[in-house]
């Protein structure tokens, strides 16, 4: 009888453990990336200064991943009609996944100068959000910053 009942004690421990609800971050591939992501927030840092870049007024901007490609899209949401805060910006490409490296390739992008671009990013996610997080670097543009990007799955 004593054998079985450390044995026991031992197995509903392991059990207990493995059912626990850790709150740390986990890697990028223990999660599908599929799916649509909405941009909750979003900073560049650059020379060490940090700015806060979105969420911007009357903004929204979404990410889609399927198995191989991405695409994003903000837009204005008064759709157009206020010729000041106009806005509609797009961009999709390819991208590989290595446990939590992410690579990207900017095939398409309204902002023509940024296409044919690869850039490497560091991806954590924790329960529903997403966190991007690199080095954005264009040297013909001087273009050369962290970012740090905040996105929520979508259902």
């Amino acid at each position: 009888m004593n054998i079985r009942i450390p044995a026991f004690i031992g197995i509903i421990a392991w059990m207990a453990v493995s059912c626990a609800d850790t709150k740390s971050p986990e890697s990028a591939a223990e999660l599908p990336l599929t799916g649509t992501w909405k941009l909750a927030y979003s900073k560049m840092i650059k020379n060490g200064d940090t700015t806060d870049t979105y969420p911007v007024k009357g903004q929204e901007m979404i990410k889609i991943f399927n198995g191989s490609h991405f695409a994003f899209f903000q837009h204005d949401v008064s759709k157009g009609s206020d010729s000041s805060t106009a806005i509609f910006g797009s961009g999709a490409g390819t991208y590989i996944l290595s446990g939590n490296k992410y690579e990207e390739h900017l095939q398409y992008c309204s902002f023509r100068s940024w296409e044919d671009k690869h850039f490497t990013f560091t991806l954590t996610l924790q329960h529903d959000t997403l966190i991007q997080r690199g080095i954005e670097k264009i040297d013909s543009l001087n273009v050369n910053h962290e970012i740090i990007e905040a996105y929520i799955r979508l259902r």
